[in-house]
């Protein structure tokens, strides 16, 4: 039964992130030119770049380094200064190293590494605490990053192509 649980929660991950998210934000930084990319419509929102930057900063803090035993090097405010604008290319890099890296933490997932308890960011968080809200984070901020890109080019982005949602039971 925790072998099932265990591979259940590898799937999601998997499903969650590498084939949909990551993929997304991927799909709407191609349509965005480099200042679209960077662009804010007032001082109280992020640039999308800074979001991608931001969601992998997170992702390697939570994931990488809490679950995944990798050094903890992250620099938050860097995720969001104007100073960080890097290329669209580098951005999309960016997040094709974390599908790998996300991969290579949720191959090797046990179940114990889901009951321990560890200190992320100052939280006291389980290993099933920490993929839910690592899951629910990046799926926000995708939604805001495929709104934004909408907003901005008018486009259907066709998330779910020639799938028909209105199908029951």
């Amino acid at each position: 039964m925790e072998d099932q649980i265990l591979i259940e929660i590898q799937k999601e991950i998997r499903l969650r992130m590498i084939e949909e998210s990551i993929p997304r934000i991927t799909q709407c930084l191609q349509v965005l030119n480099e200042d679209e990319i960077w662009s804010r419509s007032n001082t109280n929102t992020n640039p999308m770049g800074n979001l991608v930057l931001h969601l992998c900063g997170n992702v390697r803090q939570y994931l990488i380094s809490s679950i995944g035993g990798q050094p903890d090097n992250r620099d938050r405010d860097s995720e969001f200064s104007l100073a960080s604008r890097v290329s669209k290319e580098t951005l999309i890099a960016e997040l094709s190293k974390l599908q790998t890296e996300i991969e290579h933490v949720v191959s090797k997932i046990s179940t114990q590494e889901l009951l321990h308890t560890r200190s992320v960011q100052g939280f006291q968080m389980n290993g099933i605490q920490i993929i839910i809200h690592v899951i629910e984070h990046f799926s926000y901020h995708t939604g805001q990053i495929a709104f934004f890109t909408k907003q901005l080019k008018d486009v259907d982005l066709k998330f779910y192509g020639d799938l028909d949602l209105n199908v029951t039971g």
